[in-house]
């Protein structure tokens, strides 16, 4: 007869817990009974933030919805436990349901702790912890945004603390973060990474404010939340306050029970993870095991694993914590694993920085600096995945090469030991995926993670999960998917194409038609990657429809977030060239709205320090004064530089500047996989720098010629050459030809370099199609060029004359 087991909540580590129980006990020996206080079964509480961009509730349950179905198996939901009897070896809940057990398993997790700050009762107050909490968040805001802009704080700066800043930013929200400390999630990074990510927190609009400790929660006249008053003297006025400053684990029942308790919380387990009771196990946030509570999934997980080992007979101990943390916020790349700190006697720190592009890396290596140890990557945490599973090992190689750019070379690939593992979450080995291709018959990615469950957890080892799946379908002679992401399996080429053709309008229409799933969500990849599609093959404006929510950050204001969240505003300066009456209203609008300008690099002005609610009037100002929006916020054609040419040098051979005037006025609002800047020197002398743009024109005796494929960036490229003594006409229509290739067939935020060494031939491929028409569809692209320049229209004012868009400021 089996015995019963009975789980006291029903969260993520419960639900691990019952699915490797059922997976392990094939002779029945343990019927299971999960008492859940909330009234669904369990979810991912990692991807809650996620339910802000569209998804329900039922899109983040976990695991298949079968185990609940299995006869040995109950889930009782909106049952909360109220008191254990450890002698009569029963549970009580609120409604007065008794189940007896024969083992007993606390997972009842944690709660979100909220500081004693007067006035954090107040009604606007919100955690951030369960799906009702983050379902009543977003009513309130919702409810509270008509005809109005929320103005949000979230009081703490640690990873749950920029993903609900993340969330109200998502709701529309003006966001600040306000850390008690020196710096952003300071229990993950060091102060220098902590910098690094403040900026790019700003990048996404949220404002954030260091040492700035709340000592009241102020209320508006109406009743709710006015305002915060700070330590320092200093203030913040919010309609709506998040606070995520920190969790504690929920042992009340434990306490009651008499079981013993840590000295900062949490029912005390050893490393089988039972308590001070031989027939109570405890797991989880919950559980104070090797003296800490772990508030996160993997080493939850790892308790759950060795619990049921042990239910079963095995003799699993504790492993130690994974606490390898990466933050799930679009626009913001982070991660920490290791000895992040370099607390390892003789640890040795390599870091890279690059202040401006917003990334700081750094990698904690042994004293001999071959051993990782430890890091931090913020703004670009690529290698993450690849480095995290070979903590402990010796890395190949010079350590300070994994820290550079992707491209710049140096670093040498990471062949993974099969025992290595991949996925902390899950427990998955490199071994164990590689074994799903070649032993499973596996062929793509969602086939290896139902198989192996890597990546099904928080989803940050995907990316070396696939990149495993692709070298051993490689091996074995398989064609590897160039799918777009989970919710597509046509690559971003094979899509615009798909699109193109079907003539669909919107991301529901596209995902419906080519979409894995019909009712699929989407994710940061797609998202952008379909609005930057619809752009060209469904011209419409950025905020129309559902289409503002696939907008990257800066298109939802049409304006750049700069570090301190103000924005800066650029007009479009064609060429470079402007009359002093365009250079006359431009400083007034800098004067009468305080903005600091600047000469940029592409020959216009840009004005910084404006608050989101001036953007309107500072447009009007510009398109009154015969301005429009330079589009330094998009994935689209930036400028065309020029020098003066031949109507002011003694140099000059053609007019430089009226062609990159015609240029730019032509491609204007192109939206491509990334961005593109295009240059036009009068003569050789290059003054306008053109072979280290996109599209690069120089001036002969006999016309132009024309190089692409030049970029900066992290790997500056040079342009090559693609044709010569061009007549203007023909000019044109080859960088007509040449843009919308690139437009219609680059992958996903790939700059022109790249994408002419991916073509099939490279550079003389590009030019057979261009020059040639190889391919037989010049004729279509001039055509779709056409179009565009024919559709064009300002994004500004567009705005300014509907009222609707206008309301988003």
């Amino acid at each position: 007869m089996s015995q019963h087991l009975v789980v006291v909540g029903g969260g993520m580590v419960a639900q691990r817990l019952v699915e490797a129980l059922r997976d392990r006990d094939e002779a029945g020996a343990w019927r299971v009974t999960v008492l859940a206080e909330e009234p669904r079964r369990p979810y991912d509480r990692v991807a809650l933030t996620s339910y802000f961009s569209g998804r329900d509730a039922e899109d983040l349950a976990l695991g298949d919805a079968e185990l609940w179905h299995d006869p040995l198996v109950t889930l009782a939901r909106d049952e909360r436990v109220v008191a254990v009897d450890r002698t009569a070896r029963t549970v009580t809940t609120a409604r007065g349901r008794v189940e007896h057990y024969d083992h007993l398993v606390l997972a009842t997790g944690s709660s979100a702790w909220v500081p004693p700050i007067e006035g954090a009762d107040l009604p606007g107050v919100f955690v951030y912890r369960t799906i009702d909490d983050v379902a009543a968040l977003r009513g309130y805001v919702e409810a509270m945004s008509e005809g109005k802009t929320v103005r949000g704080a979230v009081l703490g700066g640690g990873l749950l603390g920029l993903e609900a800043a993340g969330a109200l930013q998502a709701l529309g929200a003006q966001t600040t973060v306000l850390q008690v400390g020196t710096h952003l999630m300071s229990a993950q990074v060091d102060l220098g990474g902590g910098e690094a990510l403040r900026r790019l927190i700003n990048a996404l609009g949220v404002g954030v404010r260091l040492n700035a400790a709340t000592t009241r929660i102020r209320p508006h006249r109406r009743g709710g939340v006015g305002r915060l008053d700070l330590a320092d003297g200093g203030r913040v006025d919010a309609d709506v306050v998040v606070i995520a400053a920190g969790v504690r684990p929920r042992d009340e029942l434990a306490r009651d029970a008499g079981l013993e308790i840590g000295a900062r919380g949490g029912v005390v387990v050893d490393d089988t993870c039972l308590t001070s009771d031989p027939h109570i196990s405890g797991v989880g946030e919950v559980a104070c095991i090797q003296g800490a509570c772990i508030g996160l999934v993997a080493p939850g997980y790892a308790m759950a694993e060795v619990a049921v080992d042990r239910l079963l007979g095995g003799h699993a101990e504790f492993p130690g914590a994974d606490t390898a943390t990466k933050l799930k916020l679009s626009g913001v790349d982070v991660a920490s694993f290791g000895d992040a700190f370099g607390e390892t006697p003789g640890a040795l720190e390599i870091v890279w920085a690059d202040p401006v592009a917003g990334v700081y890396k750094k990698l904690v290596m042994s004293d001999d600096a071959r051993t990782l140890l430890g890091g931090v990557l913020v703004g670009d945490a690529s290698a993450y995945a690849s480095l995290r599973p070979m903590l402990g090992r010796e890395l190949p190689g010079d350590p300070a090469a994994y820290l550079l750019p992707e491209g710049t070379g140096g670093a040498p690939d990471l062949e993974l030991p099969d025992d290595a593992a991949v996925c902390s979450c899950n427990n998955v080995s490199a071994g164990a995926v590689r074994g799903a291709v070649t032993e499973h018959g596996c062929t793509d990615l969602p086939a290896v993670k139902a198989c192996t469950k890597a990546g099904t957890s928080c989803g940050s080892c995907l990316p070396l999960v696939k990149k495993l799946v692709t070298t051993e379908l490689t091996k074995q002679g398989i064609t590897v998917s160039t799918a777009l992401c989970e919710h597509f399996a046509l690559s971003r080429a094979g899509l615009y194409d798909a699109v193109r053709v079907a003539g669909v309008r919107s991301f529901t229409e596209v995902v419906a038609r080519f979409g894995t799933r019909p009712d699929a969500r989407g994710c940061d990849i797609c998202k952008p990657a379909v609005a930057s599609i619809l752009a060209t093959t469904a011209p419409a404006h950025v905020l129309e429809g559902e289409r503002a929510a696939l907008q990257d950050t800066n298109d939802h204001v049409m304006a750049n977030l700069q570090k301190d969240g103000s924005y800066s505003v650029v007009p479009r300066i064609p060429g470079g060239e402007v009359t002093p009456e365009g250079l006359i209203a431009i400083g007034a609008v800098a004067q009468d709205f305080g903005l600091y300008t600047k000469i940029t690099g592409g020959q216009r002005i840009d004005m910084f320090g404006a608050r989101i609610d001036q953007l309107p009037a500072i447009w009007q100002r510009l398109v009154d004064a015969g301005f429009e929006s330079g589009h330094a916020y998009g994935k689209s054609l930036r400028t065309v530089k020029s020098c003066v040419g031949s109507t002011w040098c003694r140099f000059g051979v053609q007019d430089s500047v009226a062609l990159a005037v015609l240029l730019e006025l032509r491609y204007r609002g192109l939206r491509s996989p990334h961005k593109i800047k295009l240059g036009v020197s009068g003569c050789a002398r290059e003054c306008a720098e053109a072979r280290g743009k996109d599209v690069g024109v120089i001036a002969t005796d006999k016309g132009w010629n024309v190089y692409v494929g030049g970029n900066g960036g992290f790997t500056p490229r040079h342009a090559q050459l693609l044709a010569e003594d061009l007549d203007t006409e023909t000019l044109i229509r080859t960088i007509d030809r040449f843009l919308l290739y690139y437009v219609r067939t680059a992958d996903r935020l790939q700059r022109t370099a790249p994408w002419i060494e991916d073509v099939e031939g490279g550079l003389d491929g590009v030019r057979a199609v261009v020059l040639e028409d190889s391919l037989g569809i010049a004729a279509d692209l001039d055509e779709q060029m056409a179009q565009h320049v024919e559709d064009y229209s300002d994004e500004w004012k567009d705005t300014l004359d509907d009222p609707e868009k206008l309301r988003r400021f």
